[in-house]
Order: C-alpha cells, then structure tokens, then sequence
C-alpha cells in the first residue's frame, strides 16, 4: 500500500513542491508573460497544483490573446524550461525583415527604414536604459546599445534588411503594424525601390550584364 500510495502521489506531492518553488525562487509572478512546454501565456493565477496562463498565440496570430485558460501543472517547472518576457527589464527584441530587389536603391531604403524605425520607437531605448541598469544588478544583461538599427543581408530573391528594435512584450503587434504601414506608403512613393519576393524571370546576360563581365560579341556571332 505505501508503495502504491508513493506512485499514486506522485504528481500531486511533484506539483506542490512546484508551487513551493514559484513562491521561493519567482521564476514569474501573476501578470508575467511565459512560454513553457510550447505554450506561451500571461500568468493570471498560481494555486498549489497548477498555474493558470491566459493564452497568447495558437489561432490568435501577433502573440494577443487567444481568449483561453491553460491550466499548468507546476511540476513542470522541474522538467520544462521556462521563458519570462517580463523579468528582468519589460523589454523584448523584435525584428522586421524587408526584401528589396537587387536592382533597388537598397541604400537609400535603409535610411528610409531606419527613419522610420527612429519615428516610431527610438524614444523606447532611452526608457528602457535605466530598466536595464537595474536588473544588469541581478542578471548578466549588458547591451552595446539600445537604439533601433537595419541590418543588411544579401538573400536569394534580393537584398534583405532587417530592422530590430525594442518594445515592450504586449507591444510587438501594434508596433510591427505601424512600421510596416509606413514602409509601405514610404516604399510607394519611391521610384527606384522594389519589394522582392520569390520569382522567376529571365536575365539575358549579353545586355543586362556588367560591361567588364560580359562576354566578347564574336561568341553570340
């Protein structure tokens, strides 16, 4: 019977001494924002069995809240890792990759992205400064810096430029729309900048080519 017993309370006596370990270590508290076992959510409850998490994601696209409770059980703290959006600093990365094409002034749309980006977030690094001085106290966090950048990569289709900047965690959505409704009116008026996206075409090297690369006329005669 004890040994029967043992098994049987098993989870219970794991889950309690979970709920033990939520209020000993705060790995979160109630209004954090966590992702564990695949599921992420903002912690609305915390019991002696099982947390609750009000859940974001799944068919709500953008992390907004998807309107249902997920009941955790706190034993999976020992075996899941968790992640908090919310401890330390209130303030995630976020980042929003453009594709221009090749033949596009990719330069000048780097500044207009990077325009944008100021415009409508650069005043979040000099809130998050003094955020993240404190918490550098508790954790090992150190930035470089904290202001809004593009960042240039060469893509298969064209040329992408990824801008990343801070926002806070419930704000991702609201910022990411902003900036690309700009991008796009900016991007509208813009006579020699493209948006790249998977395609096929034909490039006839002879014509279209670099002068000094093309080859002699007496091989096309």
């Amino acid at each position: 019977m004890s040994a029967g017993l043992a098994v049987a309370l098993r989870d219970p006596v794991v889950n309690f001494f979970g709920w033990l370990y939520i209020s000993w270590a705060r790995p979160f508290v109630v209004g954090d924002r966590v992702t564990i076992t695949g599921i992420a959510g903002d912690v609305v409850d915390v019991r002696p069995f099982a947390f609750t998490l009000l859940e974001i994601g799944g068919r709500a696209a953008g992390e907004q809240s998807s309107g249902r409770l997920v009941h955790v059980p706190n034993g999976r703290l020992f075996t899941e890792p968790v992640t908090n959006y919310t401890q330390g600093f209130n303030y995630v990365w976020n980042e929003i990759p453009i594709t221009v094409t090749f033949e596009s002034d990719w330069e000048r749309a780097r500044r207009i992205l990077l325009e944008i980006v100021n415009r409508e977030v650069g005043a979040v690094a000099e809130e998050a400064a003094s955020p993240i001085r404190a918490a550098s106290r508790h954790f090992l966090i150190q930035y470089a810096a904290l202001t809004p950048t593009v960042y240039t990569r060469i893509a298969e289709s064209g040329v992408t430029l990824t801008l990343r900047y801070l926002c806070r965690p419930r704000q991702r959505r609201e910022t990411e729309h902003r900036i690309s409704e700009r991008i796009l009116h900016a991007f509208a008026q813009e006579r020699r900048i493209d948006f790249a996206y998977p395609t096929w075409r034909l490039y006839a090297h002879p014509t279209e080519g670099k002068p000094d690369l093309r080859p002699p006329e007496s091989v096309f005669r």
